[in-house]
């Protein structure tokens, strides 16, 4: 298999990349910040549980379904191209969420948010995959893990600010409208910014392998978003192990596509590279562990302890700022000991969650959002040191032709992660919860989840480092 193309020349990748952020950060921040308002928008639309339920459920899985497809269309009709569309229609659907007159159009403008944002996210790295030479790649993924982490905590930061604000007298709907500015921005800026790459438009697309991918993905993320809320009925239960057939069949399809010579929607070479799928296992696991402490934090803090979205905000602000300390550490390390660094991140990471899980569990009888910062911050640093070269560990050798088809499939697997994590983590905090209504053994009792997912991931760098295997695509 050949490496990556070249950089093109006349192009200035820390503009373009800029660009990809800010679409990608769009993105980022309406999975959260929609949790913050959620409140608002059942008393102001009449909404029943199960429609509050949906306006979530709906994003996260017309986002999950189409990560994986629309990296692959992006190498077939070029990836600035869909890119600058996705960002278009996310755009277009942010507005329409924001002037939805009634619950069931904006569960159906979020499901339109949801594929605006499968189109543009798999572009974004991408894009920056080919157009960085290898001795700047460390810096630009380190800026990407910034912006990703800091996707999670902005939102509820950012959202109670503006509801908190009810600038206008709209109340929730400026969580949505903020987006129409941004988004004009980027699809402006980016006709002239983002370079126009090579396309393969001889690609044919695997329509059955699309639509087999998205039931399987289907059928693994409804349950696990459902279950939790709906005590696990015997549906979410059959939903999950009907998915692995249907996997099969998507499995069994690729390898008929590619004995056959024909272009497949996940390419083979990845999935029979060893190195390529235990990357991502370890950016699956990572990502698990993330968006469910989060949100047991932020039901810690004010349900528990009666802080405002806007104090509870604040209270995780340490954590981003840890992010942006160790991104501009490994950063400088290029792409020196990627699995070193991917590992220390890691042992920093359960550390602080064993910090974390001891504060919250034991917090004072004052507790303010200064309470838990010392283990926010340590998270975040440890967050910061591993993201970049867990990202270039995946990708540093993708060719560029399947590069969109690599970075969809990954982040399909790291939605998978963050489903399954919010499923177990939540389980566990109510679980714990429902017993004496105690929210500093819940949340003790949750993150025992994350403590292991640390743990599990430094054991499978350990494996892979004493096999002596690769974590590359093999030529």
């Amino acid at each position: 298999m050949p490496h990556p193309a070249s950089p093109p020349k006349g192009v200035n990748p820390w503009a373009a990349t800029v660009l990809l952020l800010m679409g990608n950060f769009m993105n980022l921040i309406d999975v959260s910040i929609v949790n913050v308002a959620l409140p608002s928008i059942r008393t102001d639309l009449g909404a029943s549980e199960t429609q509050i339920e949906w306006i979530s459920a709906a994003y996260v899985l017309a986002f999950a379904v189409g990560l994986l497809p629309c990296g692959r269309f992006g190498d077939k009709l070029g990836r600035k191209r869909l890119f600058l569309s996705g960002v278009g229609l996310f755009t277009l659907a942010s507005v329409l969420c924001g002037l939805a007159p009634d619950i069931n159009v904006l569960i159906g403008a979020r499901a339109l948010q949801g594929i605006g944002g499968a189109m543009m996210v798999p572009q974004v790295m991408a894009i920056m995959h080919v157009i960085f030479p290898p001795e700047q790649k460390a810096k630009a993924f380190a800026l990407a893990g910034v912006v990703i982490s800091l996707g999670a905590v902005t939102g509820p930061l950012l959202g109670g600010v503006l509801i908190s604000g009810n600038f206008y007298g709209l109340e929730w709907r400026p969580i949505f409208l903020v987006n129409l500015p941004v988004g004009l921005l980027v699809v402006l800026a980016g006709f002239w910014l983002i370079p126009r790459l090579e396309s393969s438009r001889d690609m044919a697309i695997d329509w059955w392998g699309v639509g087999l991918f998205g039931l399987a993905i289907t059928l693994v993320v409804l349950p696990m978003i459902e279950g939790p809320l709906l005590g696990w009925p015997w549906w979410t239960l059959v939903t999950l192990v009907a998915a692995i057939p249907v996997g099969a069949l998507f499995l069994r399809r690729q390898h008929a596509l590619e004995a056959e010579g024909r272009e497949q929607l996940l390419p083979m070479v990845l999935l029979r590279d060893r190195g390529f799928l235990s990357g991502v296992a370890v950016v699956m696991l990572h990502f698990s562990a993330i968006p469910g402490m989060f949100l047991v934090l932020a039901i810690y803090f004010q349900t528990g302890f009666g802080l405002t979205p806007l104090e509870s905000g604040v209270a995780t602000a340490p954590f981003p700022l840890g992010i942006m300390l160790g991104s501009y550490v490994t950063g400088r390390f290029g792409t020196r000991a990627l699995v070193g660094r991917v590992a220390l991140g890691a042992a920093v990471m359960l550390a602080g969650m064993i910090w974390l899980r001891h504060a919250a569990g034991h917090p004072p009888a004052d507790l303010g959002p200064g309470t838990l910062a010392g283990p926010l911050a340590m998270n975040g640093l440890g967050m910061g040191l591993a993201i970049s070269p867990l990202f270039q560990l995946v990708l540093r050798d993708v060719p560029g032709r399947i590069a969109g088809a690599a970075t969809g499939g990954m982040q399909a697997f790291q939605q998978i992660g963050a489903a399954i994590g919010i499923a177990i983590v939540s389980s566990l905090f109510f679980v714990r919860l429902r017993v004496d209504q105690d929210h500093a053994a819940a949340i003790g009792h949750a993150l025992s989840y994350q403590i292991s997912v640390f743990a599990a991931i430094l054991t499978v760098l350990a494996l892979r480092q004493w096999r002596g295997d690769r974590w590359a695509v093999t030529p």
